[in-house]
C-alpha cells in the first residue's frame, strides 16, 4: 500500500484530535478551583488509556461491519483489530478511537469537584461500549439511522458530519444525568471560591481545542473542496460564537470576559461539528452567533432548574450539538440541486430527520447513562465523602496538589506525614 495524501492527512488528522484532549484537561482543569485541578485533567487522561485499550479490543468492531438489529456492530468482528494488520483500515481505526475519547471526557466537567476517580474510571468504558459504539454505528456505520436503516430509511438520513449526535448531544445528556445522580457540590451557587481558579489555563484549553477541531472537522473530508469549505467553516463559526457570546455578557453583565470568549469558543465549534460540510460560510456565521447566544443563556439554567453541572457541560455541548443538528434542517445547502433545507427550499423532509435523530441520541444516552451512573452510585459509590469534598479531591483520590505554598509537600506529592489542616488552609489560599 502507498502512502497518500489522504492517508497522511488523515494520520494528521488524528494526532490533532487526540491532542484535544488534553485541550480539555486544560480547559475543564482551569475552571475548576485549586485543589481540583489535578483530578479534572486526570479524568481526561484516563479516558485516553481506557477508551484506547476498548477500542482496540472491541470498540471499533461495534462501529461498523455486520450490526446486531442495526444498533451496534459485532464486537468480535475485528476484536484486537487482528484482521486490520497490513491493511489501510488500520488508519481510520486509529482516526475513530480519538473522537471516542473526547466525547466520554467532555462528560466529566459535570461531575467536577465531587467524583470518585475510581468510580469514573469504571464508568468511561462501560459508556463508551454502551452509549457511544452503538450511537456511531447507528449513525455512522449502516445501522438505524442510515440511508438504509429502518428510522433512516422511513424518515430521511439526518445529517451528522463529524458528530453533533454521536459525541455532542450524546456526551451533554450524559453529563446532565450524572450531574442529577451525583448531586450537587456543597456551597453550589453561594460560594465564591467555585470560581474558575485558572482562567488563563482555561483560554489555553480553549486554544488547542480550536486547533484539534480542524483536525476532528476535517479529517473525514472526501476532497480538496469539500476539505476547503469545513476549514473555513471551522474557522468562522467558533469566531461569531465567540463574538455573540461576549455580546451577550456586555449587555446582560456590563463586561464581556475572557471566560466568556473561551466558553463561545467551544459553543461555536460544537455547533458547526454536524455541519462542518453543509453550510455555506454565512450560514456558518449565523449558526455560530445564534449558538453562542443561546448558550451563553443557557449557563443559567442550572441555578433556574436546581442541578449542578459544574463546568457548563450541558449549556455547551448539549445545547450547541442540538442547535447546530437541527439548524441543519433550515440551512444545509443543497447537494446537486437537490434537497437541503427549508431555507433552500428543500422542503421539511431534512428538518424532520434532523429532529429524529436528535431525539433517539437524547433518548439512548440518558437511558443507558442513568443505568451505568446508578448502579455505580449504588455499588461502589460515585461520589467522594463530604470532608473529602472540602479537604479537595486532589488529596482525597492521587493525594496530590497543583500548586505548591509554603513548602507543603514535595514536587507536587502529598505525603502522610505532611499535616492535613495546614494543607487545607494553603488550598483555601489559593482560592482566595
Amino acid at each position: 500500500m502507498d502512502l497518500t495524501a489522504g492517508h497522511v492527512w488523515v494520520l494528521v488528522s488524528a494526532a490533532m484530535v487526540l491532542l484535544m484532549t488534553p485541550g480539555l484537561a486544560f480547559f475543564y482543569g482551569g475552571m475548576t478551583r485549586a485543589k481540583a485541578a489535578l483530578n479534572m485533567m486526570m479524568m481526561s487522561f484516563i479516558a485516553v488509556g481506557l477508551v484506547g485499550i476498548v477500542w482496540v479490543l472491541w470498540g471499533y468492531s461495534m462501529t461498523g461491519g455486520e450490526g446486531v438489529a442495526q444498533l451496534f456492530g459485532n464486537p468480535f468482528a475485528s476484536f484486537g483489530l487482528e484482521g486490520l494488520i497490513g491493511t489501510e483500515d488500520m488508519i481510520g481505526a486509529g482516526y475513530g478511537v480519538t473522537f471516542a475519547i473526547i466525547t466520554v471526557a467532555l462528560i466529566s466537567g459535570a461531575i467536577a469537584d465531587r467524583a470518585k476517580f475510581g468510580a469514573w474510571s469504571l464508568f468511561v468504558p462501560i459508556w463508551v461500549t454502551l452509549v457511544y459504539c452503538p450511537l456511531a454505528f447507528m449513525v455512522w456505520g449502516g445501522g438505524l439511522l442510515s440511508a438504509d436503516g429502518a428510522v433512516g430509511g422511513a424518515v430521511g438520513e439526518a445529517i451528522d458530519f463529524a458528530g453533533g449526535t454521536v459525541v455532542h448531544i450524546s456526551a451533554g445528556v450524559a453529563a446532565l444525568v450524572l450531574a442529577i445522580i451525583l448531586g450537587k457540590r456543597q456551597g453550589f451557587g453561594k460560594d465564591p471560591a467555585q470560581r474558575p481558579h485558572n482562567v488563563p489555563l482555561v483560554m489555553l484549553g480553549a486554544a488547542l481545542l480550536w486547533f484539534g477541531w480542524f483536525g476532528f472537522n476535517g479529517g473525514a473530508a472526501d476532497s480538496a473542496e469539500e476539505a476547503g469549505l469545513i476549514w473555513m467553516n471551522t474557522m468562522v463559526a467558533p469566531a461569531a460564537a465567540m463574538v455573540g457570546w461576549l455580546v451577550l455578557e456586555r449587555f446582560r453583565d456590563g463586561r464581556p470576559t475572557s471566560l466568556g470568549a473561551a466558553s463561545g469558543i467551544v459553543a461555536g465549534l460544537v455547533a458547526i461539528t454536524p455541519a462542518c460540510a453543509n453550510v455555506s460560510p454565512i450560514g456558518a456565521i449565523g449558526l455560530g452567533l445564534v449558538a453562542g447566544m443561546l448558550c451563553a443563556l443557557a449557563v443559567g439554567l442550572k441555578y433556574k432548574l436546581g442541578f449542578d453541572d459544574s463546568l457548563d457541560v450541558v449549556a455547551v455541548h448539549l445545547v450547541a450539538g442540538t442547535v447546530g443538528t437541527i439548524a441543519l434542517g433550515f440551512i444545509a445547502m443543497p447537494v446537486d440541486g437537490e434537497g437541503g433545507g427549508l431555507f433552500y427550499g428543500g422542503g421539511g423532509s431534512q428538518l424532520l430527520a434532523q429532529v429524529v435523530s436528535v431525539l433517539i441520541a437524547i433518548t439512548l444516552s440518558a437511558v443507558m447513562t442513568a443505568i451505568i451512573g446508578l448502579a455505580i452510585h449504588k455499588t461502589i459509590g460515585f461520589r467522594i465523602t463530604a470532608d473529602n469534598e472540602v479537604s479537595g479531591v486532589d488529596l482525597s483520590e492521587h493525594a496530590e496538589t497543583a500548586y505548591e505554598f509554603g513548602g507543603l509537600g514535595v514536587g507536587g506529592q502529598f505525603h502522610p506525614t505532611d499535616n492535613v489542616a495546614a494543607t487545607h488552609g494553603a488550598s483555601e489560599k489559593v482560592n482566595s
